[in-house]
């Protein structure tokens, strides 16, 4: 449809059902998503001119439990949520894909692009794009010319993953506009992970786009990372009585390279010592024998750092297992109780609550204090988000107080650091 027919059809209620139930747009929220897709359907038309335009949809995600585990071959469950990028797009004829997000500069990606990664274009997201158009042909589909332009509230360093998002929304129009739809989310997932790691530079897992991807509740497992075991849990947090809540400290996120390279690192330098390549093909009981057998010389090789972030994924492993047998069994206290496990562990023994290069900056340590304290008594746990050391944590608040816990946060935090989140039905989708 054209420009005008398209935000016609936004404005006047065509998209409501669609934002509502596959996006899980609360309702008092619609008008404001009509005139947020209205504008992007002008934006496109200032940028591009008109044409027969479509109109899509990826959400962000959000770490739900098994913190720093699937880079170790772990196991994790993850949700989609209800921040997204949304994209209006056109088809063109010359095989070049132009994308204009909103706030960045314009991306041109010509088709030859495509044809072999480039350092020199490393940690770009013209890499991105050419990367995907890449997994595309390997995978034996095809791939196209098309302009876009995209707008996001997945907020950057919020930890609800922007980037992968991103990526899926590049595999998300292809597989509509040259695919008929054909390509599984799964698969599209499995495609970002490739372009993220050959074309842009970054040796990222697949968590985050798979979340991304699929939509809704999900636990992943790693063991084979090949071919990673999905499955879509059926479990509707709001009618538990429930909101995910994202609170974002404003932290540092400067100088933390090191920091997160460290936690892989050290667990494959225990499980080298335990014989493998990855925590995964070992157990705790194997590290309890080699610790009881040759402590001191673990402990002064390795570091005490190191074996206590082992013993974290053991038990994350183990508590993400447990967890989606209660959600399964509806069982939502058995679930929380997890949930603060995860956090307590992630606290002492993985310790990415706070960067040890700046100990003076403890964001995401206030924001747990002060949630703990809100949130005695009220069934509400909390845990740190992501990845750590500064950003974001998680909370699981009782529906009838997260304006008063938003209202506690952002007078701490800043106007604006408290999202409140619901869990996102569809993953990557074409919404008209």
């Amino acid at each position: 449809m054209t420009a005008a027919e398209l935000k016609k059809t936004i404005l006047e209620g065509g998209i409501d059902a669609a934002l509502t139930d596959g996006l899980s747009v609360s309702p008092d929220a619609v008008p404001a998503q009509r005139e947020r897709y209205a504008r992007a359907a002008d934006a496109f038309l200032a940028k591009y001119g008109d044409g027969d335009l479509s109109l899509y949809s990826v959400g962000g995600r959000s770490e739900i439990s098994g913190n720093h585990t699937d880079h170790n071959h772990g196991r994790v469950i993850a949700a989609s949520v209800n921040l997204d990028i949304l994209a209006v797009v056109k088809p063109t004829d010359d095989g070049r894909i132009r994308i204009q997000s909103e706030g960045f500069p314009e991306d041109v990606v010509p088709r030859a692009m495509a044809d072999a990664p480039d350092e020199a274009n490393f940690f770009t997201s013209a890499a991105i794009i050419a990367g995907m158009e890449k997994a595309f042909l390997n995978a034996g589909y095809k791939i196209g010319g098309f302009d876009a332009y995209t707008t996001s509230n997945v907020l950057k360093g919020s930890g609800i993953s922007s980037s992968a998002a991103f990526e899926v929304m590049v595999g998300n129009i292809l597989n509509h506009l040259y695919n008929d739809g054909k390509v599984s989310n799964v698969e599209i997932a499995k495609m970002s992970q490739y372009a993220e790691n050959v074309y842009f530079g970054k040796p990222c897992g697949l968590m985050d786009q798979t979340a991304c991807a699929v939509g809704g509740f999900i636990t992943i497992d790693f063991k084979d990372p090949a071919s990673p075991v999905i499955e879509k849990l059926d479990f509707d947090l709001t009618a538990a009585g429930y909101r995910l809540c994202i609170v974002n400290t404003g932290g540092n996120h400067a100088n933390l390279n090191a920091d997160y390279a460290s936690v892989p690192a050290e667990m494959k330098a225990v499980a080298k010592e335990l014989g493998v390549s990855v925590l995964r093909d070992s157990s705790k009981e194997a590290l309890d024998a080699l610790l009881a057998a040759h402590g001191k010389y673990l402990r002064t090789y390795l570091g005490d750092r190191a074996i206590l972030r082992a013993y974290h994924f053991f038990a994350e492993n183990e508590r993400v297992a447990a967890q989606v047998e209660a959600l399964k069994a509806g069982d939502i206290e058995g679930f929380k109780a997890g949930v603060t496990a995860s956090g307590n562990s992630s606290f002492k023994f993985l310790q990415n609550v706070y960067t040890t290069i700046n100990v003076e900056e403890q964001g995401l340590s206030l924001a747990l204090c002060l949630t703990e304290d809100f949130l005695r008594g009220t069934g509400g746990v909390c845990r740190v988000h992501g990845g750590g050391f500064a950003g974001t944590i998680q909370a699981f608040v009782p529906s009838d107080l997260t304006s008063a816990y938003r209202e506690k946060m952002d007078a701490v935090f800043g106007e604006g650091a408290c999202h409140i989140l619901s869990v996102r039905k569809n993953g990557a989708c074409r919404i008209l």
